[in-house]
This record gives structure tokens, sequence and C-alpha cells, in this order.
């Protein structure tokens, strides 16, 4: 039950700040044998990448043009099975 108030929570927070379509930024934290999996999430959107001082994780940031808060919301969900994952 929590997960669906975080998510009804966030939808509520993106509707009163964002008038849709609209452009949305994503950042994430990305361990480096996981970035494929993210860039999944972005295969239709421009992505930039910057490794991190050890080589290990990979920044990651994406600007999306979204139709609704329900778009926004479908790409975090997807990102949280990515293991390692931390959206910023």
């Amino acid at each position: 039950m929590k997960h669906k108030d975080s998510i009804d929570s966030f939808r509520r927070q993106l509707e009163n700040e964002y008038e849709w379509p609209s452009l949305y930024t994503f950042k994430f934290i990305v361990p480096k044998d996981k970035i494929q999996q993210v860039r999944e999430l972005f295969a239709k959107h421009d992505v930039s990448e910057r490794e991190s001082s050890k080589g290990a994780y990979i920044s990651l940031t994406s600007r999306v043009m979204a139709d609704s808060s329900d778009q926004i919301i479908d790409i975090y969900v997807k990102a949280n099975e990515i293991e390692g994952i931390i959206a910023l």
C-alpha cells in the first residue's frame, strides 16, 4: 500500500507543478554494468552521461517531452526495477 501512496503523492505533485505536455528532466546514478538497461528507457530521447571519478557509476540525464504525469511515473516504475539505480 505504501508504494501506491507514494505514486499517488508523486502524481499529485507532478499535476500541480506541470502543464501537460511538458518537458521533464530525469537524472539517475547507475552502476556501470546496468547502464544499457537505463538507456533502453530513453531509447527515443537524448541522453547525456558522465562517468564517476572511480568509473563504477554513470550519471545519466535525459529530458523528455511527456504527455502526462502517468508517462513520467511509468518510466520511474520501470527504472525502479533496475538493481542499484538511484533517482535524483
